[in-house]
């Protein structure tokens, strides 16, 4: 009878083995991320979720991702020839614009296949981060809410603090304009639409909504996102003649 011990993986350090089940949770743990292996490839599943902490740490009862933790682990998946393709799964109310802006052109920087999918909701610096991939969905009920830079605390209220303001926002639209089908003039638009949001300017679209308008490629799920992402790892392994 064949053998049907399960897989084990040394853990560095203390010497012990592990399950692999039992490896991915403690990645899952660590990191919010797991890499699986099928007939397609390997792929890296990595999430954004809660708020975005930039470079002022945020108290312990808030759900965060970290830039410093997110920024490498990208540079070291683009240069790992174990992984095939990035699947980046969204459920984030936005937080820090720099720190949210330098993890999706990291992304969108990267050769390999990647793929991003919004399930809840992709708010503020969201927007950037899910049409960062290559090819981006929306589940249907999926909300993502676009509105004008905004800041906490206290402001100099100087011309200077205005132009700083207008220049990022700039960024901002250049980057999701490049990055998605909807125009310039209809994402500022959507940015500073008034009588939408009870105390707010801004708008919040769902997911067949954001795909009509071109910030989304597709409405789809987890499988649809997943055969996209093994046709882009197909077609970079056998490239068309």
């Amino acid at each position: 009878m064949a053998d049907k011990t399960k897989e084990v993986t040394p853990e560095s350090g203390d010497g012990e083995k592990k399950e692999a089940p039992e490896r991915w949770q403690q990645q899952i743990v660590d990191m919010g991320s797991a890499t699986t292996r099928n007939s397609h490839g390997a792929i890296h599943c990595l999430t954004i979720v809660g708020q975005v902490e930039g470079h002022m740490v945020l108290n312990q009862n808030t759900k965060t991702t970290k830039y410093e933790h997110v920024m490498p682990l990208l540079a070291s998946l683009e240069e790992s020839e174990d992984i095939d393709g990035l699947l980046l799964l969204l459920n984030t109310v936005g937080g820090d614009v720099e720190a949210g802006l330098g993890i999706a052109e990291l992304i969108s920087g990267m050769q390999k296949p990647t793929v991003s999918l919004v399930l809840g909701g992709s708010h503020s610096i969201g927007v950037p981060l899910a049409v960062s991939a290559k090819v981006s969905f929306a589940v249907p009920s999926a909300s993502m809410t676009i509105h004008p830079v905004r800041m906490n605390g206290t402001m100099i209220a100087a011309p200077q603090t205005y132009n700083y303001f207008d220049r990022l926002q700039e960024r901002i639209v250049k980057f999701v304009c490049k990055n998605s089908h909807i125009s310039e003039k209809k994402f500022l638009e959507l940015m500073l639409k008034t009588g939408e949001m009870a105390a707010d300017v801004g708008s919040v679209l769902y997911g067949e909504e954001a795909v009509s308008l071109g910030l989304i490629d597709h409405v789809g799920g987890l499988s649809e996102a997943l055969e996209c992402l093994y046709g882009q790892i197909d077609e970079k392994k056998h490239p068309a003649e």
